[in-house]
This record gives C-alpha cells, sequence and structure tokens, in this order.
C-alpha cells in the first residue's frame, strides 16, 4: 500500500527525526508503528544512524512490525530480523546483520550478555515504554547498562503511567539516562512525592506533592510529545454500559460471610483470603460465579453472568462479540455454557485466529487481556465487546477495549461491563473509571467491600 500520512503522523515523523531522544505518547490506534517505521527508514538512508533494535511485546515483535513492513510500499527495501524464539532461531536473526532487528523484551537481557561489547545498535526503539516501569527488573537494568552507546532512542506508548507518575522515573531513566528526573529513584520521591500509606518506618505508597504532576510534565516537556485519537481521527461513536446482575439470598450471604470471615467453607473446598489483595482477587472471583479453592480445586458459586452473557448473545442477532475473560475457570464455564447452547466460539491467540476474526468468521471470540493487550487490531472483525469479569489493571483494559476502538473502526463501539451488584465489581469499575490503578485503591475497594 501507498503510505500517505496524516498531519499528526507526520509531525511524529519529524519529531523522531529531529529528537536524539523522543518519548512518543500516541494513543491506541494512531499508528505508531508506521509513524517508527517511517522515520527509522528516512534516518537509515540519510545515514542519520546504521542499526536499529526494536524491543516489543512478544506477538507485537513477532507480527506487527513485521506485517506494517510488509504493508507500506516505501518500506519495501527496509531489511529486517526477527530474534523471536529459540536461542539457535535469536543467533540467526542476529546473523542476518540487517538495518533493524525486532525483538521481544523478555530477551533484552540475553541480547545484551550475548553481544557484551560488541553491542552496537545505534538507535533503540521501546515499544511500550510502560514495560519498562521498574527499574529494578532485568529488562531495564540490561538496556540501562548499553545506553550509553546508544546514540537515538525511541519510547512508544499509549499509556506511560498506568500506575501512577511514579512509574515514569524507569522509563525516563532509560531515555535520557537520568538528566530530567533523577537518576537515583530516591531523588525521584523526595522531588515529587511524600509518603502516603506506612506503619512506622515501613512505606507502603507515596502520593504526589502539590503541583507534582506539573513540575515533572515541564521536565520532560522538551522531549515528549502526546497525541489523542479523539484529536486526530474521525472516531467512530465509543458507548460504555453496565449490565448489572443481582446475586441470590444465598449467594450473597456466602459472599457477605467470606469479606466478613476471610474464610469460605463451601461443596468443592475451603477458600481464605491471607491478605488485602489475596480477598480482592477472591472477591472478584465470586462475583464472577466461581472460585479457586485453597486445594486448587474449583468451587462453582453462581451462573448470574453466564446468564447474561448469554442474553448479550442473543441480543448480538448474530453480530461478532468480543468476550473479555480473567480466569481460566471462568473461559472453562464460558465454553461450557456456549457448547451446550450450541453458540459457535473461538478463543483468539494466534495470529490465525485473529485473521478470521478479522475476516467475520467468528461470532464469538474469546480473549484475555493479557494475551491481547498490545498492538492487535482487531477493529476490522467486530465492534462490541463484554467484559465477562472486570481486570484490576487500567493498561491492560484501556489497551483491550482499543483492540477495537481504533483506527479503521467503521462502526459504533460498545463495551459492556458485566457487574454483579453489590460487590467489588461496582468498586473496581469506578476505579478504572477514575484511571487510578493503585495498591491504594485497591486496598481501598477492598475496605469499601468489607465495611
Amino acid at each position: 500500500m501507498k503510505y500517505i500520512s496524516h498531519d499528526y503522523q507526520s509531525y511524529a515523523i519529524r519529531y523522531i527525526e529531529e529528537h536524539p531522544i523522543a518519548a512518543v505518547f500516541l494513543d491506541m490506534g494512531l499508528g505508531k508503528t508506521s509513524i517508527t517505521l517511517t522515520a527509522i527508514q528516512h534516518l537509515l538512508v540519510a545515514g542519520a544512524v546504521k542499526k536499529v533494535l526494536v524491543v516489543a511485546p512478544l506477538r507485537v515483535a513477532q507480527s506487527t512490525w513485521p506485517d506494517e513492513v510488509a504493508k507500506w510500499d516505501h518500506l519495501a527495501g527496509l531489511s529486517f530480523a526477527v530474534a523471536v524464539g529459540t536461542p539457535k532461531v535469536r543467533e540467526a536473526a542476529l546473523r542476518q546483520n540487517a538495518s533493524v532487528t525486532i525483538i521481544n523484551r523478555e530477551n533484552i537481557e540475553w541480547l545484551v550478555k550475548k553481544l557484551g561489547s560488541g553491542f552496537d545498535y545505534d538507535m533503540v526503539v521501546i515499544d511500550e515504554l510502560s514495560s519498562f516501569k521498574s527499574w529494578r527488573a532485568k529488562r531495564t537494568r540490561a538496556l540501562l547498562s548499553v545506553r550509553p552507546r546508544i546514540r537515538r532512542i525511541v519510547g512508544l506508548t499509549g499509556t506511560p503511567s498506568p500506575n501512577g507518575l511514579m512509574d515514569l522515573f524507569s522509563e525516563f531513566r532509560i531515555l535520557d539516562m537520568g538528566k530530567r528526573l533523577g537518576r537515583f529513584i530516591g531523588q525521584y520521591r523526595a522531588a515529587y512525592f511524600t509518603p502516603d500509606k506506612r506503619n512506622g518506618d515501613i512505606i507502603y505508597s507515596y502520593k504526589p506533592l502539590p503541583g507534582a504532576e506539573e513540575r515533572i510534565y515541564q521536565r520532560i516537556s522538551d522531549i515528549t510529545i502526546s497525541m489523542s485519537a479523539s484529536d486526530h481521527l474521525p472516531m467512530p461513536p465509543f458507548v460504555s454500559t453496565e449490565l448489572p446482575v443481582k446475586l441470590s439470598k444465598k449467594e450473597r450471604e456466602s459472599y457477605d460471610r467470606f469479606c466478613h470471615d476471610l474464610v469460605l467453607t463451601l461443596k468443592g473446598g475451603e477458600v481464605t483470603a491471607g491478605n488485602a489483595a489475596v480477598l480482592a482477587g477472591k472477591l472478584v472471583q465470586l462475583a464472577n460465579g466461581a472460585v479457586y479453592t485453597d486445594a486448587g480445586t474449583i468451587a462453582k458459586i453462581h451462573d448470574r453472568k453466564l446468564d447474561a452473557l448469554e442474553d448479550i448473545i442473543e441480543g448480538m442477532n448474530g453480530k461478532p462479540l468480543l468476550v473479555a475473560y480473567w480466569y481460566q475457570h471462568d473461559l472453562k464455564r464460558i465454553e461450557k455454557r456456549l457448547a451446550e447452547r450450541r453458540i459457535p466460539f473461538e478463543k483468539i491467540k494466534s495470529a490465525a485466529s485473529i485473521a478470521k476474526w478479522n475476516r467475520g468468521e467468528i461470532a464469538v471470540g474469546l480473549i484475555h487481556p493479557a494475551s491481547a493487550g498490545h498492538g492487535l487490531n482487531l477493529q476490522a472483525g467486530g465492534s462490541t465487546l463484554a467484559w465477562f469479569g472486570l481486570c484490576w489493571s487500567l493498561e491492560l483494559y484501556q489497551q483491550m477495549n482499543a483492540r477495537l476502538y481504533r483506527q479503521g473502526q467503521q462502526s459504533t463501539v460498545v463495551v459492556t461491563h458485566i457487574v454483579a451488584e453489590d460487590t467489588i465489581d461496582e468498586h473496581i469499575l469506578q476505579a478504572l473509571k477514575q484511571k487510578d490503578k493503585t495498591q491504594a485503591a485497591l486496598i481501598a475497594a477492598v475496605k469499601a467491600v468489607i465495611a
């Protein structure tokens, strides 16, 4: 295809070319891969860079980047290698000595050790910069060890700080080696945060100081651009709805008893919660209709959400529906119910199933947010998503919704949340709406449920 860039894409391309350090925060669906590849092509032709390394999530490294190179006419001469798979496959990719090498983020540590002093990539692109938000992670430390050799670096993401402003430290530490937000996490905390939740000398969380957000953004503004899809594309309407389900008196009693006692005895076994985080997870499972026992078995509680999902499918009248699930026991129960009702379905987990969905050949697609987060285009196959069970991760939640609500979508996107009334579901959904995905918010939600 011939690449005809939108004005915002042309601006982003120039920005990458003109800034040796660039943080490019583009909303999902704005085409950050094609933008970056075009900038890379220009820089290679101009002799500004010689070898480029792209670090991306596994599925994105395997499919999205190679597919984009193959898609556009102006990238036909760009040589690339995909260093994903077994060590033998990765080593073979490195021997190609391509202009662009694409590797999954889990293998960046392997690459740095493998090349040692021979690491000669003068440009690095980090697709989904937010996956380097932990300054303790091995992948982060590995990339930091070779950062002084990298002359150009680009960080791409649509969700730069899904867990709050604290995430930005590690991300920008990689980009500018600590010039703007400091080289040490202690410096960053002292400058912009104050202790929040604590027990004596043990600090569990931090909250931003007054004006910290504005000061942080000012510090990084000279190397950062941010663009929203709604500002640059004629996007279709986005409708978010809730489909409440009501627990029976007996089911309600089991839920409330577990909240109070942190122990629940069921036919399938005993369920206990040792802390607030475990309690939150168990309550979500109870709201969904089944829970893992202490012995690892599955205890069934109710079918309320399965009934609601069946109603949604019936109301679709044959139109494709994407269903997001979180727990494996939810998947098993959904599959069992659909099979009993002779409703055709398929898990969306491979390139073949993605292509099949986009051709409109899957009536009900079952998908896990963690396996479908970044870079997947599912907008051609449908425009309706049902959340069977909510996840706590704001990043995965937003990325999942953006598989349908993105550039190229022609229909109104409808996202329906199946919510168990008066359960933790309501608190999680409220937190997601407020874009507050923090441990403190999780604890607050649990407290609200058990109060």
